[in-house]
């Protein structure tokens, strides 16, 4: 079952846009193909990799220019998250087995991935999720402290 949004019968999950983007039919949110884009980065470079972010980059020819992708929040990157599924804990294009690689993402990390969502308790802290099994942590804003990114548009 997946975490926050119950599922309405869809043909597919995702969509794969052939443009460096895919579309989550259940969300709406368009999310940039490739999950490992930037490599690891700090939490102010993950801004401002996402708010730059335009066509030519990353594999996009979508026609996107800077200042239309965003990094995504906490509740955007756990919508992605199939509690069936671990390492990493994405369904494939259709929603019916473990994501591979290519199907519909490119290069996801079993591993921690930025928020743009800022701890209430201090503003040097931000969310991270484990994309191996759908956790949630903390992770400092420092400039020594290197998570990955995975932008997107859409939404709010």
């Amino acid at each position: 079952m997946e975490r926050g949004v119950e599922k309405p019968p869809l043909k597919d999950r995702f969509t794969d846009n052939s443009d460096g983007t895919v579309t989550d039919n259940l969300t709406g949110l368009i999310w940039l193909k490739n999950a490992n884009c930037f490599g690891l980065r700090t939490w102010n470079n993950a801004l401002s990799d996402c708010n730059g972010l335009a066509d030519g980059m990353c594999g996009l020819t979508d026609g996107s220019i800077a200042g239309d992708w965003r990094l995504s929040n906490r509740t955007e990157l756990l919508s992605l998250i199939h509690d069936g599924y671990y390492r990493p804990a994405i369904s494939n294009t259709a929603g019916t087995a473990q994501w591979t690689e290519g199907d519909p993402f490119t290069n996801v990390q079993s591993e921690e991935y930025w928020s743009s969502t800022t701890y209430v308790g201090g503003s040097d802290i931000a969310r991270i999720v484990y994309m191996d099994d759908g956790d949630v942590a903390y992770g400092i804003k420092y400039p020594d402290y290197e998570y990955f990114v995975w932008c997107l548009r859409g939404g709010r």
